[in-house]
């Protein structure tokens, strides 16, 4: 454990509202910065590789001119039958990556990096989570999406509101990691780099 008396910056290399509202919980002041990472998938590359690989990346590119700071850096990667389920972004999407998942297993590989930059260390953290949807009928995902516009969300839909009506069971071992940031995990990374929660 590092020892300082001046308490490093936390910085959330992320724009998105849900990893703020969760980070929100552990810690009331941080900074957020979009890191810029380019995101094209890499031939052959497993789900849950490309998450730590994006996190990771995250984490680095928001630490450049950073200086007595701890970075955080996240992905998530939605996974049906080894198949990649990126935000859809459109209505028509949305409805198709739902339509996919009914009566089905999504995996989805939440990870995590955190990069101190007082001495270059770095913790990384892979998160899995096990989604059943239910049977979902046409009208039903037509009325969710047109109620929550998950178009931001991989796998489409957000489990900290409406979306939790669609599935049958969740099957993980922190439930903040399928919103997007797994905090259990995050929690001890920042311990270990003195931080004092709670």
């Amino acid at each position: 454990m590092i020892s300082t008396s001046v308490q490093p910056r936390i910085v959330l290399g992320s724009t998105s509202r849900y990893r703020a509202e969760l980070l929100r919980r552990l810690v009331p002041d941080f900074e957020q910065c979009a890191p810029g990472t380019d995101e094209t998938p890499r031939a052959g590359e497993a789900p849950a590789e490309r998450a730590l690989r994006l996190a990771i990346a995250k984490a680095a590119a928001a630490a450049r001119g950073q200086h007595n700071s701890l970075i955080i850096g996240s992905d998530q990667v939605a996974e049906l039958d080894g198949q990649v389920l990126d935000k859809p972004g459109t209505a028509e999407r949305a409805c198709a990556q739902l339509r996919a998942s009914s009566g089905r297993e999504v995996h989805f590989h939440t990870a995590l990096c955190l990069l101190d930059t007082r001495d270059g260390h770095q913790h990384a953290h892979v998160d899995h989570t096990r989604v059943r949807f239910r049977e979902l009928a046409a009208p039903e995902i037509a009325r969710y999406i047109e109620r929550e516009r998950p178009l931001d969300c991989a796998g489409s839909f957000k489990c900290e509101g409406l979306g939790i009506s669609l599935f049958e069971s969740i099957d993980n071992r922190d439930p903040s990691a399928l919103i997007g940031l797994p905090l259990i995990a995050l929690a001890r990374m920042l311990r270990d780099a003195g931080i004092v929660l709670p």
